[in-house]
């Protein structure tokens, strides 16, 4: 029996095209994608198309992520071998990140796509990253959510959603988490990578409880760490957060000295008016330094996710009252590197 594909277009740089200098949609070519990888890769595959928005990412809002799920959650997922959503690469990582938790129970792989320029423009790879979801789909038939993207001079990757971060700066190169996707596309086989932070491919293959309702909380300010960061600058006076999520140095700290620069004189600010600070990410097998010891005890410590994931379930927990340190000990799909 042929295969059968969801595929759900939201628009973003693969659903757009080039006209001189200029980026936008293209409400034209809409099935452009899958024609083309028609063309290239020949395919007796049955597509089923489906467009609850078309919108650059960068402008996605909170209705648009409600409108996208909503779509998805209402495909009959027994009918089709797996579902791809194409997606702007600007919030890629967002929202591949809080589809992993949210449909972590998907019981069909679920991959996302997108590209770095438009699909008529020569350096586009959106079509290759769109067969190499499509090849996922069709012979590693695990269950979740995945990116499927190829770097410059890389293979094609296939990424956990719950560990992508997010793109790197101007070259827009897309990664995971200790830099260990889950498997690559080398000649025409995929291959599994060895890095002992990745599940085995009988766990992914395995049932997992469904998430169960959500609602997002957008009351939530995120700062990443920089030398001489003003935290005076943080004034909430007039509009206040429910929480404050810190990205640290890759050491897991951030200035703790001086007047302005100094966090713990920021935490106890937040702390006074009620606002919960999460710091991330902190790798729980490292040592501690000693710069940061004296944070443990002030603040919520995100450990051994992504910065991203440490956001979603931010506001995964304060969109559903629930504590946020709970939330964050979860490991829905895989996103604990040492869960």
């Amino acid at each position: 029996m042929n295969k059968r594909i969801c595929v759900i277009f939201t628009g973003g740089t693969i659903g757009s095209f080039a006209d001189g200098d200029t980026v936008d949609l293209s409400s034209e070519n809409k099935s452009a994608l899958i024609e083309l990888y028609k063309q290239q890769y020949g395919s007796d595959i049955r597509f089923d198309e489906l467009r609850p928005l078309d919108i650059l990412s960068e402008n996605i809002q909170f209705n648009d992520l409600d409108a996208m799920a909503a779509c998805l959650r209402a495909v009959d997922k027994s009918k089709f071998d797996g579902i791809i959503i194409t997606h702007g690469t600007d919030t890629l990582s967002f929202t591949a990140t809080l589809f992993s938790q949210i449909f972590c129970d998907i019981p069909i792989p679920l991959v996302f796509v997108s590209a770095l320029y438009p699909l008529n423009d020569k350096r586009s790879r959106g079509v290759e990253n769109f067969a190499g979801a499509v090849k996922f789909i069709e012979e590693e038939q695990l269950k979740g959510v995945f990116v499927s993207f190829r770097n410059d001079f890389e293979n094609l990757r296939i990424h956990l959603a719950s560990r992508i971060t997010v793109a790197e700066q101007i070259s827009g190169h897309f990664s995971s988490v200790m830099g260990a996707p889950l498997c690559e596309l080398s000649g025409d086989k995929f291959v599994y990578s060895d890095s002992p932070y990745i599940p085995a491919k009988e766990a992914i293959a395995a049932r997992r409880a469904p998430y169960g309702k959500y609602d997002l909380c957008k009351d939530i300010v995120t700062i990443r760490a920089r030398s001489f960061l003003d935290f005076s600058y943080y004034n909430f006076g007039q509009k206040q957060p429910r929480a404050v999520v810190i990205e640290l140095y890759h050491s897991g700290t951030v200035c703790t000295s001086g007047e302005e620069t100094n966090v713990l004189k920021f935490i106890d600010y937040c702390r006074g008016l009620g606002v919960s600070v999460i710091l991330s990410p902190v790798d729980s097998s490292a040592r501690v330094y000693a710069s940061a010891r004296e944070l443990m005890d002030k603040c919520i410590l995100a450990y051994d996710t992504s910065f991203e994931m440490t956001v979603v379930k931010v506001m995964l927990a304060l969109g559903k009252d629930k504590d946020i340190s709970a939330e964050l000990s979860t490991n829905n799909f895989f996103e604990k590197i040492h869960g």
